[in-house]
């Protein structure tokens, strides 16, 4: 059995190029392990100090709200409310709200009451496993999110008692906004925060010029890049079967899981890049669109302007089971192929 350490993001690994700085100007980059995973945040500005620890404060009171298993955290008190309302922050309220929305636009791709089932898997755990249809079954009749009541005056959730929510597929991705903004009211105009591989960034690079995320191979090994992908003001997020697996009998088993089955997902595609201003969409749709699959996901593309707000458009790199790539128009002079992929077949779809 094999498992990756860290959820990867922009297909498992990123490259950041970073240039120097104007003097009166500063960069600070720094690590912090928040979330279940290691993240990396790279600030340029005249505060820079200031603003990298005003971030790290966020994300660290963040992860104290939406931990699975910190006892004093929102999400943990009302999977342990045995149907009761429990009162909760505005943050996590905001979330839960975003969340179910993706839920909705998505029919159910995207599900954060899943989260009994992946632990049924191992994956929460490291104790991996292939569960019985029957334990799969019983699972998925408590997974159903209409179910979730919200009372926006009073800021308060109650959920089934026999309910489990999980912010994992949100998280990092409203974390990585939220960070942004307050960046950007502090004056900075040039940072990039890769939280565990989940990006967001801010501005341009110090020299003026666009960020650049090396997109790694799903086929290859890490280290092995794709292709690297130019952005600006915009987070990068990648949902991959290579991310985070086990190896069993001869077959592999991963941790992005469709909802209508308890398996894992298998929609003819090896990774989901979206990219877009809004962290918190890029980060659910990434996950979302995998358990699609290529047909509608892109068709989900074409409608997004009935689905999701002007601010929140987006773009989408699709890695198929052969190694080719489809991407969006939007992204066609901001991807280059890297050296010795240069013979990899790339579809553009328009809308």
């Amino acid at each position: 059995m094999k498992r990756t350490k860290l959820r990867a993001i922009v297909l498992a690994c990123i490259i950041i190029f970073l240039s120097g700085c104007a003097k009166s100007e500063q960069k600070v980059e720094t690590q912090i392990f928040a979330m279940d995973t290691l993240m990396t945040l790279s600030v340029t500005g005249s505060n820079a100090q200031e603003a990298c620890e005003a971030v790290q404060a966020l994300i660290v009171e963040l992860d104290g709200l939406w931990s699975v298993t910190n006892e004093s955290s929102d999400l943990w008190r009302l999977n342990h409310a045995r149907g009761e309302w429990v009162s909760i922050s505005r943050q996590t309220l905001s979330l839960w709200e975003e969340a179910s929305a993706l839920s909705s636009r998505t029919e159910g791709a995207l599900n954060p009451a899943i989260y009994p089932v992946v632990r049924a898997w191992g994956f929460t755990t490291g104790e991996y496993r292939v569960p019985q249809e029957r334990e799969l079954a019983a699972l998925l009749e408590h997974i159903d999110i209409s179910y979730v009541q919200a009372d926006t005056q009073n800021t308060a959730l109650r959920i089934p008692a026999d309910m489990q929510l999980d912010f994992g597929a949100v998280a990092k991705g409203r974390a990585g906004g939220l960070a942004a903004e307050l960046l950007r009211e502090m004056g900075i105009t040039s940072a990039c925060l890769n939280l565990g591989g989940n990006v967001q960034t801010v501005g341009s690079r110090p020299d003026g010029t666009p960020w650049r995320v090396g997109l790694r191979d799903p086929l290859g090994e890490e280290g092995d890049y794709l292709a690297i992908l130019s952005v600006e003001d915009q987070a990068v997020v990648t949902s991959g079967g290579y991310q985070r697996y086990f190896d069993l009998d001869g077959e592999r088993y991963w941790h992005i899981l469709d909802p209508e089955s308890g398996y894992p997902a298998r929609s003819g595609l090896l990774s989901v890049t979206v990219v877009g201003p809004s962290g918190t969409v890029c980060d659910g749709l990434s996950t979302a669109l995998f358990v699609m699959g290529e047909e509608q996901a892109v068709e989900f593309w074409r409608g997004r302007a009935d689905l999701i707000r002007n601010e929140e458009d987006f773009d989408l790199i699709l890695v198929r089971e052969d190694g080719s790539v489809v991407i969006t128009e939007g992204l066609e002079s901001r991807f280059v192929l890297t050296t010795g992929y240069e013979d990899t077949r790339v579809e553009v779809v328009t809308w």
